[in-house]
């Protein structure tokens, strides 16, 4: 089909763009609206919904409704959730906290499947037009991290002014920093939801009965029968402990700054989602290394070198400050993130391919996300808030005149603490876990 690609590219870059508009900001706002002590659990939810959700819609993909379509209904129930989110916030400065909390999870409750759903709808279209989803598919995902950027930048610069609805500038309220962000998200996802219908069709294809046992994917645990298996799950958790900790706290951490005289008109400091998107820089341009590193290297040194990578993207902020040479200690921290999240989330997904049997490879795959994104981020996050919250605690400032609130504290302690965490990790990972040359790409 003429321009397939091109649109599925476009589907990817609305997919990412949804998720960029808040997923790195969300915390300065929280912290304005009186929400700040639960900014881990923001991010848990996600992790919490991530453990059954998309394994509900995947069935109902494979069964029910076709993913392009099942996907774009997704959207426009995540959406909706978005939307309501700006309406909470305009009617108030601070709005409901059980009730805010509960249109987000409802939102991130029909978000979080999307991300699985974008790929089968992907695949099964490049697949059924004669495309090669190997050679194809990465330059069309690289698409949605462009989108994931594109979205940060614009709600970094983008204000709110009395006079018009919105501006590029310095001079209002950025909407980094106020539930626009959340508007920008849910108009996204309701174009996406309507684009979702105008994608050719994923034709639902009958499969054998199986047990909801089964079906559910629970085969997959009997991975855990085997030694190294079981021990690169186990790690593939505890790793993804470390991977929501500096999207809820990155921002509100360089943020703070803005109350220190010396750091209160720097670029860092007043441009912190601009900032922080280097690291998605970083991650479009590290998957091209992937695999070269797997094919000479094994899948043990990888996860290593991504483990490590983690050590310096914590050690790095709690070294670093927004003056010079101190903000080159930051952008250190962003360009690691890109190696420290492919080469773990990318390579343990190629690992898991190579190693597992066709028959409970998809199921595998279902595995290594609920011990990373689902078990691993909701732990690392709610423990990493409780440490954060330990140390800093919101603080009205007035800034220029005007009143706001910062996380301030003794924020370098939290960073080491997360460091120290990850290099036990990767210490522990390197004497347990054995590598194979059946690990190495061909």
């Amino acid at each position: 089909m003429k321009n397939l690609k091109s649109r599925i590219a476009a589907m990817n870059f609305l997919e990412f763009a949804v998720w960029g508009a808040y997923l790195t900001s969300m915390g300065n706002y929280l912290g304005k609206a009186g929400m700040g002590a639960e900014i881990a659990w923001f991010y848990a939810i996600q992790g919490i919904v991530s453990i059954f959700m998309p394994t509900i819609m995947g069935i109902i993909a494979d069964k029910f409704i076709q993913p392009q379509r099942l996907l774009g209904i997704c959207h426009l129930l995540a959406g909706a959730g978005m939307v309501g989110l700006f309406l909470l916030g305009e009617g108030s400065a601070t709005p409901d906290k059980t009730l805010f909390i509960a249109v987000y999870a409802f939102s991130v409750s029909f978000y979080m499947p999307t991300l699985a759903l974008s790929n089968t709808a992907a695949f099964v279209m490049l697949k059924e037009n004669g495309y090669d989803t190997v050679k194809d598919f990465p330059p069309i995902r690289v698409l949605g991290t462009v989108g994931f950027i594109a979205t940060m930048w614009f709600v970094n610069c983008a204000v709110f002014a009395d006079d018009v609805w919105f501006t590029l500038g310095d001079n209002a309220a950025k909407f980094q920093y106020t539930h626009f962000q959340f508007l920008v998200s849910g108009v996204l996802s309701l174009v996406l939801f309507a684009y979702c219908f105008t994608m050719p069709q994923c034709k639902l294809v009958a499969k054998e009965s199986q047990s909801i046992w089964e079906t559910l994917g629970f085969t997959a645990f009997r991975l855990f029968k085997t030694k190294r298996m079981a021990l690169f799950f186990i790690f593939s958790m505890f790793l993804g402990m470390s991977l929501q900790v500096t999207n809820g706290f990155a921002t509100p951490f360089l943020t703070h700054f803005q109350g220190l005289s010396e750091f209160a008109d720097t670029f860092a400091a007043n441009n912190a989602t601009l900032l922080v998107s280097i690291s998605q820089v970083a991650e479009a341009l590290c998957i091209l290394l992937i695999p070269f590193f797997l094919k000479r290297y094994g899948i043990k040194t990888v996860m290593l070198i991504a483990m490590f990578a983690w050590v310096g993207r914590f050690g790095f902020l709690g070294l670093g400050d927004p003056g010079f040479p101190g903000v080159i200690l930051f952008i250190l921290s962003c360009l690691v993130y890109g190696v420290a999240f492919d080469f773990f989330n990318v390579s343990g997904g190629l690992f898991v391919d190579q190693e597992c049997d066709a028959k409970v490879r998809a199921s595998a795959q279902g595995l290594f996300m609920l011990m990373t994104n689902g078990l691993g981020a909701t732990i690392g996050t709610l423990i990493a808030g409780q440490v954060v919250n330990h140390y800093c605690s919101w603080q009205e400032v007035v800034i220029n005149g005007k009143t706001t609130s910062l996380l301030i504290g003794e924020w370098s302690t939290p960073w080491f603490i997360f460091a120290a965490y990850a290099l036990v990790v990767a210490v522990s990972f390197m004497l347990v876990f054995k590598d194979s040359k059946q690990s190495r790409t061909a």
